[in-house]
């Protein structure tokens, strides 16, 4: 029997979790939070995860949430064959978490702000408008950011991936599709070689096939997305 069960959605952040995952070749098991039925705001789900966000896992020691903290759990308890972290004392170790941190406290937390404005504007709408302006450009800078630390330190194709490395990929997929009722003229990938190699390194793994079959994302998810097309649940 597996010892986690993934709460997930498709093409959701469980997406991160469950590339991690397979990656590490950790069994676990499935457990759909159903958005069509807002099934992440019901008290069944708010009891594994209060914040009522996808994902979260149960694993034996209780349940998790939050995307950064259960991909480092994650990572540092399974490191015998696949290192997806540095270790704890290891001199990159510092590095490694400025940047996870940044994926997930900076640009991933813009990224919501951009899909659900009126979490953070209200209801108006040129209120929702300014924000998502600002955010866009906010947002550019980031991936920009990126592009230069991953042109400064370029892998090779078959080279080990990390945690953040599948985080960002997930990242620079939904831009691309998201909101489907705005303009997402603003997001080009081309515009940042180093990151759309990222994204085909990332995509040209057995685990991530696996995953992007599994929930319906299409042949190149992370490179050239496209809107999913999965055998259970929503993505939105």
């Amino acid at each position: 029997m597996s010892a986690y069960i993934l709460y997930y959605a498709p093409d959701n952040a469980s997406l991160i979790i469950r590339l991690a995952l397979e990656e590490l070749h950790v069994p676990y098991t499935l457990s759909l939070v159903d958005r069509r039925q807002g099934a992440q705001h019901g008290a069944a789900y708010k009891s594994i995860n209060p914040v009522g966000r996808i994902p979260a896992l149960e694993t034996a020691d209780g349940p998790m949430f939050e995307t950064a903290a259960i991909g480092l759990w994650l990572s540092d308890r399974h490191r015998d064959h696949v290192r997806l972290s540095p270790a704890t004392d290891a001199p990159e170790r510092g590095r490694f978490l400025s940047w996870l941190f940044f994926l997930s406290n900076t640009v991933h937390a813009e990224l919501r702000s951009l899909f659900y404005p009126h979490l953070v504007a209200g209801q108006t709408a040129s209120a929702q408008a300014a924000l998502s302006q600002q955010t866009r450009i906010s947002l550019n800078q980031h991936f920009q950011v990126l592009n230069d630390r991953y042109a400064e330190n370029r892998q090779e194709a078959d080279a080990p991936l990390s945690l953040c490395d599948l985080y960002l990929a997930v990242l620079l997929r939904w831009p691309a599709l998201y909101p489907m009722d705005a303009d997402r003229g603003w997001f080009d990938l081309t515009r940042w070689p180093a990151l759309l190699d990222l994204a085909r390194r990332v995509e040209a793994r057995d685990s991530a096939a696996l995953v992007a079959q599994a929930e319906g994302l299409g042949p190149t998810p992370f490179s050239s997305p496209s809107l999913p097309n999965p055998p259970e649940g929503s993505a939105v």
